[in-house]
């Protein structure tokens, strides 16, 4: 069985943490929503340009930001992590990798997709919740995954 306390305590201390780097995280979540970031990275991908591979660069970042709000005995998902390994691992285009563009560039994206989506919770919930809910709204759940405390 669960423990729900202790599971209410590492969220609000998740939480907590989250809105003391409040700043930080949404001004990184501006950044990741410009137009070079975002919108000309993924058009890369569809037009075949080895600048694709700047997004691995962005997806560490976010990652990097998500982590250090993490509360105490935090742990990454184990999913996320295999979707992390294969996509924002500091890959470098080689000339090769044109003949299978999708199979080496296609994760890049998805594990920037996955970053993003986990610090667009982290900002709308640091902003929105007083306190960890204990009936858990689907964004906060999703976030809690990511730190291994669901």
């Amino acid at each position: 069985m669960r423990d729900v306390r202790g599971s209410l305590e590492r969220d609000a201390e998740l939480l907590a943490s989250i809105q003391a780097k409040l700043p930080e995280l949404t001004k990184l979540l501006n950044e990741v929503h410009s137009h070079w970031a975002y919108e000309d990275r993924v058009y890369r991908f569809y037009h075949q340009s080895f600048k694709v591979y700047d997004i691995q660069d962005y997806t560490q970042r976010i990652v990097e930001a998500l982590w250090n709000v993490a509360p105490s005995g935090a742990t990454l998902n184990p999913f996320l992590e295999e979707i992390l390994q294969a996509g924002a691992g500091g890959k470098r285009f080689e000339e090769s990798h044109n003949k299978e563009w999708t199979t080496q560039t296609r994760p890049f994206v998805e594990a920037f997709f996955h970053a993003k989506f986990f610090l667009e919770m982290a900002v709308k919930y640091g902003k929105e919740l007083r306190e960890a809910p204990d009936m858990l709204p689907s964004g906060w759940a999703a976030l809690l995954y990511f730190y291994g405390l669901r």
